[in-house]
């Protein structure tokens, strides 16, 4: 069955992934569920590398394990300080593919965006391009760095959320599942409407008052369901990635649909210079098109069943290397 009691989050060493761990055991946290941290490696044909950017012998999968753990041991230091139980597994195979695999048992999955050098970079900086457009589960991408290589600040809770709308499917549904966070939480939501082509038109048109009626009746269902909601909404003449890049910067999360491969992804993951998850500020929650198409008739799976997921038991790290790591990750670290 889908796994609807636990968050899962994918580490790989790197500074992004532990800083994915931290925002992902918080939102696990707040939500009242458990947290899942999976580390996922393969063994590549020409020489094996482990997680520290050493070599070992040919096909020697004893070192990548022992390298997983050990990743796994301050990922687990990281989610016990917040307080939160979690789970550690291993799983071997290509990364992007095993998450996409993952994400067909899961409500939501957390990974790192922006992780630098050796297999770090290979694993997780390739799995945050490519998962969002073929997941069959939410892909929350948290950033590390900005677009200066800066570590950037991340809050612990979330107060203020905007979402991208537009009238397909997974527009909306980007729009159902921000409200149901909004409202969970407690937090202000707010809705984007991005229009590029309203650039130099006049208020006098009228075109303005159209579009923010169309607007509001996709926004009915949503204040029937969350009457206590505050909303905002907001008619922006510029691109969808423009708009919610800046949204992102004084927003605790950014909610947006993805049609896949091409189309709106395009804008979305298809180049690491312009896309909105390359430059954000904070997280951004993507909906992605097979969740939304294929959200009826989701695995009835166990994990399990997943060739390669191994479920270990890990010791974990002593809680100052937790704590080093996370004074590392943020510059405003709070406990």
């Amino acid at each position: 069955m889908v796994n609807d009691k636990a968050v899962l989050v994918g580490v790989d060493g790197s500074q992004a992934s532990y800083k994915a761990t931290w925002w992902a055991a918080n939102y696990a946290k707040h939500a009242g569920l458990m947290l899942q941290i999976v580390c996922a490696y393969s063994l590549p044909s020409y020489a094996a590398v482990s997680f520290d950017s050493t070599y070992t012998s040919m096909g020697d999968d004893n070192a990548a394990h022992i390298d997983a753990q050990e990743i796994l041991s301050k990922a687990k230091a990281i989610a016990d300080e917040q307080g939160v139980e979690a789970q550690t597994l291993i799983v071997t195979g290509d990364p992007s593919s095993v998450f996409v695999e993952l994400s067909r048992n899961y409500n939501l999955i957390v990974i790192g965006n922006r992780g630098k050098g050796g297999l770090a970079e290979r694993l997780l900086g390739t799995t945050s391009s490519s998962l969002p457009a073929y997941a069959y589960c939410p892909i929350i991408v948290v950033p590390y760095t900005d677009d200066e290589g800066k570590t950037m600040h991340l809050n612990n809770t979330i107060k203020r959320v905007a979402v991208g709308i537009d009238a397909s499917q997974w527009g909306l549904k980007a729009l159902q599942i921000a409200s149901d966070l909004s409202d969970d939480r407690g937090a202000e939501l707010d809705v984007i409407d991005a229009v590029p082509g309203l650039q130099g038109v006049s208020d006098e048109d009228g075109v303005y008052d159209s579009y923010m009626e169309d607007l509001e009746s996709m926004l009915a269902p949503v204040r029937q369901a969350h009457p206590d909601l505050k909303i905002t909404k907001t008619i922006v003449p510029e691109s969808a990635v423009s708009a919610l890049t800046k949204a992102s910067y004084d927003h605790d999360i950014v909610v947006v649909g993805s049609r896949g491969k091409g189309g709106f992804t395009g804008l979305l993951v298809g180049s690491t210079s312009q896309g909105l998850i390359q430059h954000a500020a904070g997280p951004v929650y993507v909906v992605p098109r097979k969740y939304v198409e294929a959200e009826k008739s989701r695995s009835d799976g166990a994990i399990e069943g997943i060739e390669g997921v191994k479920q270990v038991s890990v010791e974990t790290a002593d809680s100052s290397a937790a704590e080093a790591i996370e004074s590392s990750i943020d510059p405003e670290h709070k406990a």
